[in-house]
């Protein structure tokens, strides 16, 4: 194993629920209805898909730049006052750091988002920062674990990528990558090359090592 990828929202972070706050109030200003349905839609995906999703459903009348610059604006009000961590999201981040095993953090979200987020997680944590806007192709496209390895200089068949949605462990899988999945919003069925599980409390170093050398 050469190195080990993190998403963010959901996996490291207990985020989801804000990004429901915020969508709800967002979806309330450009006068339609936010369901946990539409979010299952969603979850996983790019800022640009969910605007683009939330127009949609709305019927439109505002632009996208506007859009965006609600939802930025109230992730971030939230997010200024820090976030928590999901269940032993702080003890394997230390843990694979003791490890001295590169890492990454790969997320969908902006680099404003992930730069509060990163407040709580600790930038210490990971070389390098992949977001949703710093790549052509966001999730389920492989390109953000792609670039996330050709920057730690690691091969994807000897990386391991945990998520949490199923747009995010497409992306790991075509990438390439082995992937722990641990489901918050929507399941994640089991795969060859793929350890599903309930926490992060259930994973530790050896755990990712077992996987990364498992015969798919």
């Amino acid at each position: 194993m050469q190195a080990v990828l993190f998403d963010m929202d959901g996996l490291l972070v207990d985020s989801e629920k804000i990004w429901f706050e915020v969508e709800s109030e967002v979806m309330e200003r450009l006068g339609g209805r936010w369901g946990h349905g539409d979010q299952e839609h969603l979850v996983g995906g790019s800022m640009p898909s969910t605007v683009a999703y939330m127009l949609q459903v709305a019927g439109g009348g505002v632009s996208p730049e506007e859009v965006t610059a609600w939802m930025l604006d109230g992730m971030i009000t939230r997010l200024s006052g820090g976030v928590e961590m999901m269940p032993g999201a702080a003890e394997l981040l230390a843990a694979v750091r003791r490890a001295g095993l590169p890492t990454a953090l790969v997320t969908s979200s902006l680099r404003p988002i992930a730069e509060a987020c990163l407040e709580s997680i600790g930038r210490h944590n990971f070389d390098h920062v992949v977001t949703g806007d710093q790549v052509a192709r966001p999730k389920p496209d492989p390109e953000p674990y792609l670039t996330a390895t050709r920057l730690l200089g690691a091969e994807p068949a000897r990386c391991v990528v945990l998520e949490d949605s199923p747009n995010g462990v497409t992306a790991a899988t075509a990438a390439g990558c082995r992937v722990v999945a641990v489901p918050s919003v929507v399941p994640v069925p089991e795969a060859p090359g793929r350890l599903v599980v309930g926490s992060l409390l259930e994973v530790d170093v050896e755990t990712l090592r077992e996987l990364s050398a498992r015969e798919i």
